[in-house]
This record gives C-alpha cells, sequence and structure tokens, in this order.
C-alpha cells in the first residue's frame, strides 16, 4: 500500500518509524527540551540520521489532565517551526500533530505531508475539508473523552471492539466526502486502562480488518514505566520490547522518541520474517 502525502509517497511495503518533535514544555517526556529552532533543528537531523521516515511535530501537550490549546496560541507557538523546518528539510515527510484546521493548514500549506489528530475531527468541523484540499495524509487516533478527563471513566465492555466501531464510522465519513488517505491509531494511553492498553496490543492484528495502515504509539507511556515501577526516562528497555511486538502483530508505523532503537527492533524483526 502506497499513499500520496500532499505530494510525497508514504511507501508501506516496509514499516515506518516516525520520530516525535516536541516542543510543548508540558509534554510528559521531553518538555522544554526542543523550545529553540536551533534545537528543533538538530533534532529534526539527529532523528533523520537515525532511521525516521516521518518526522512528527507538534505543539500542544496531550497528556493526561491537559488542556487543549486555542488555534491561534497552537499557531503562534509553532508557525517560526513549521517554516524553518519545511526550508531547510524539503525532503523530509513532515507530520504535524495537531487538532487545530488552521494550523494544519497552514503546514500542509508549507509543505508537510500528514496531520496526526489526536480527536479525529472532534475538535474542528473543518479538519476533514483541510485534509481533503490538501490530500494530505491523516492519522486518526481513538481516544475516549478528552485530555483533561480522558483517564476517569475508563469502562469498555470490550475495547477492541470499541475502537474498531469508532473506527467504521469515521472511515465511513471520510469516504463519503471522496477522502482516504487513511491511517489509523488505536490510542495507547488515550482513555484506557493498562489492561486495555495490553489488550489492545495482543489483538492489534484484529485491526487490519479495517484495511488501513496501523500506526502505534507505545513510547514511555505509562503502560510501560507503570508495570515496570519505574519512569519514562527509564522506560527505553520496555518501550523496545513493546515496539518490537506492535510490529510483529501488524503496526505499519510506530511512533518514538527514540529513533535508534526502533530501528533496531525493525531490522531484527525482517531478519526474523
Amino acid at each position: 500500500m502506497t499513499l500520496n502525502c500532499n505530494g510525497k509517497i508514504l511507501d508501506f511495503s516496509t514499516k515506518k518509524i516516525m520520530g516525535i518533535v516536541n516542543i510543548s514544555k508540558d509534554s510528559f517526556f521531553d518538555g522544554g527540551q526542543y523550545d529553540t529552532i536551533d534545537k528543533v533543528n538538530n533534532q529534526v537531523s539527529k532523528l533523520i540520521s537515525n532511521g525516521a521516515d516521518i518526522i512528527d511535530l507538534g505543539a500542544a501537550s496531550s497528556k493526561p489532565g491537559s488542556k487543549l490549546i486555542k488555534p491561534e496560541d497552537e499557531f503562534n507557538l509553532i508557525y517560526n517551526y513549521i517554516n524553518e523546518l519545511t526550508s531547510n528539510f524539503s525532503k523530509v515527510l513532515f507530520s504535524i500533530d495537531t487538532y487545530n484546521s488552521s494550523v494544519a493548514d497552514f503546514a500542509l500549506s508549507k509543505g508537510f505531508s500528514l496531520v496526526n489528530d489526536i480527536s479525529s475531527g472532534k475538535y474542528d468541523k473543518n479538519m476533514f475539508q483541510v485534509i481533503k484540499k490538501h490530500n494530505a495524509g491523516y492519522i486518526m487516533m481513538h481516544m475516549k473523552g478528552d485530555p483533561i478527563n480522558m483517564q476517569e471513566n475508563v469502562n469498555y465492555d470490550n475495547v477492541v471492539d470499541s475502537i474498531i466501531s469508532f473506527f467504521k464510522l469515521k472511515i465511513q465519513e471520510l469516504e463519503k466526502l471522496g477522502f482516504s488517505n487513511i491511517i489509523i491509531d488505536p490510542g495507547f494511553g488515550f482513555g484506557k486502562s493498562i489492561d486495555d492498553n495490553y489488550e489492545i496490543l495482543k489483538n492489534l492484528k484484529v485491526l487490519k480488518s479495517l484495511e488501513k495502515p496501523i500506526m502505534a504509539g507505545l513510547s514511555r507511556k505509562s503502560m510501560i514505566y507503570k508495570v515496570l515501577n519505574n519512569s519514562p526516562k527509564e522506560a527505553l528497555n520496555g518501550t523496545t520490547v513493546l515496539n518490537t511486538l506492535a510490529l510483529d502483530k501488524g503496526a505499519d508505523i510506530i511512533r518514538v522518541h527514540d529513533v535508534k532503537e526502533a530501528l533496531e527492533c525493525k531490522k531484527i524483526l525482517e531478519k526474523l520474517n
């Protein structure tokens, strides 16, 4: 499967690695580390040299308890970074991590290829029209509730069935608009208990029935460090284990902070298979 994402081709004949660049000071793991243009340029260069296929840039924290960011505030935080990165790395596939259509529109107009939307269009009714206008790649995620309250009510009759039902409706809605450049993300940690997260991972291949590429974002999350009784900073080894499992169980993209280690997972699995 290949997707034409705003003029750049994303080829899923091999697994892809998405490197995370957060400029938010409130991000749960690397908040405040990349708060200047020079730091972001250096980090993007490092992620690419380590093997990243996609760079995901975001300015808004979506950790549990965080509030939504207003479009104008997000734009003011991120527009200089968008301009700089697309100028310096014109051949790179960039994803904008946003739920605000105006920010997505600006990034795509500058050459970004994908939109990574945790809300799947819930927070901005114009998002679907923007991604269609640019023929962008669109990563839509399952989340129960909102970041500020998503861990308060995490009960499901069957979490995997709930996710599949959600995506079927969203895919149908987008395809009625004539848009099919869809990647699905089950939303590990977004309105799920630790047990729910492992149930999703165990059954990740079931999502293949939706016939869309699957992205898994497991990097340094609480489903790792709470099980291991450590911290996000100490959760790299656990992340590597789960990334390997996710790739083996059908993930087409893994979204990670640590690209070098993720590439090693990918290479070893390719050799095994």
